[in-house]
């Protein structure tokens, strides 16, 4: 039977790493990116849309160093450069484009969710430079950022239209 302390060490241990792939949606087989940013479509009516404004950009704020920390211990873990299943990098992307909306603007979850894929896959100026801007995890975390302040623009000017 294996020692207590030692199982608690390990959990300790796997936390970033859990944190970093939002536990199984970096590791789906096929565009974990995609159902991190799916994650966060779905939790946020629930987490974070039922905030006031000034508590969804200290969460943003503070998710942002926090997710840049775990995804640079990833990086390190895994001996990988930005790996594919690190997806809490579009968590934070995906919340700054719901940033706007209501509690109850449901609906325009969806519109927010394919604008944000579409600016993280497509990587406008400057979102693919800014990767290299940051080293380690904060490379990983500021180009999702940035993608999400595109989408939320194309958000509000969606609704602006419609």
């Amino acid at each position: 039977m294996p020692d207590k302390s030692s199982c608690k060490g390990n959990w300790i241990e796997s936390l970033p790493l859990t944190l970093a792939t939002l536990g199984a949606a970096g590791r789906m087989p096929k565009a974990p990116g995609t159902w991190g940013s799916l994650v966060a479509a779905i939790i946020a009516p629930f987490l974070f849309l039922p905030l006031p404004i000034w508590g969804r950009i200290v969460v943003l704020l503070l998710l942002f160093p926090l997710g840049s920390w775990c995804a640079g211990l990833a990086e390190k873990s895994l001996c990988c450069k930005d790996p594919s299943c690190v997806v809490v990098d579009e968590l934070w992307g995906q919340w700054i484009t719901l940033l706007p909306l209501a509690a109850s603007d449901t609906l325009w979850i969806i519109p927010a969710f394919v604008f944000f894929r579409l600016f993280d896959i497509t990587k406008p100026w400057p979102v693919r430079a800014s990767e290299h801007w940051l080293p380690g995890g904060w490379g990983i975390m500021i180009d999702d950022g940035l993608a999400g302040l595109y989408a939320m623009m194309a958000l509000l000017l969606c609704r602006a239209l419609f």
